[in-house]
């Protein structure tokens, strides 16, 4: 798990195909890889990936191939940068949300524009996302917590202040830029609740409704209040 709060900027400093899928070296010196160990969960641009090698400044991952139809991961080059973030610990302040590191899908920046000083983006999702993207609700984009500022048919905008600008990814985002998006999982979980009997998210799941969470029971009505 991850809060979606980026602790540095890494590279890409190796793409090596093994066997049908891929093996990536990144170069992490803004973490505190003193504290990594073989086997730990780090967030690549929001997708986990279990270091399997350490290399002093940096770390191997194996990537597969379900988590390579699900990213971008195969359309990155050697050099190019990405948002880290190591797994939480109990002890880890939760700055942003709880972020699991698992894409549900890829967007697409379709527009940046500023705001005074700071910079706003509409990103283009998936048309089964939608229905997880509430506004004011969390998305986490390329692995860093956002909060959702409008919506529309296409997909979502979002208010990029200085320092998450400046510490992140975002800064070079452009329109036409794919990333990875993960919806909240407090919406997937509570549709799985409420009888979805799939465990991916489905444009045919059944619609959330103040109705059908009273009926399940997971909350109630206060009396003499709505």
């Amino acid at each position: 798990m991850f809060t979606g709060i980026i602790q540095a900027v890494g590279q890409i400093q190796a793409l090596q195909p093994l066997s049908g899928d891929l093996r990536l070296h990144i170069l992490a010196r803004g973490l505190e890889m003193a504290h990594v160990r073989l086997g730990d969960s780090i967030a690549v641009n929001g997708v986990c990936l279990t270091v399997t090698h350490l290399t002093g400044s940096g770390f191997w991952a194996d990537v597969s191939n379900d988590t390579l139809e699900h990213t971008c991961l195969r359309e990155y080059q050697v050099g190019m940068k990405v948002n880290l973030e190591p797994a939480l610990t109990l002890s880890t302040p939760l700055g942003g949300h709880l972020v699991s590191g698992h894409v549900d899908g890829v967007g697409v920046v379709r527009e940046r524009f500023d705001d005074a000083r700071s910079v706003r983006f509409w990103i283009d999702a998936p048309s089964q996302l939608h229905k997880y993207i509430a506004l004011k609700g969390s998305i986490a984009v390329d692995g860093v917590s956002l909060t959702v500022t409008g919506l529309d048919q296409q997909g979502f905008l979002l208010n990029i202040v200085p320092h998450t600008v400046a510490q992140t990814l975002i800064q070079a985002y452009r329109p036409g830029t794919r990333v990875h998006l993960e919806v909240d999982l407090l919406a997937r979980y509570l549709e799985r609740l409420l009888g979805n009997a799939s465990s991916q998210p489905s444009s045919n799941a059944p619609a959330l409704s103040l109705e059908r969470i009273l009926a399940s029971g997971l909350v109630r009505r206060r009396q003499g209040g709505s």
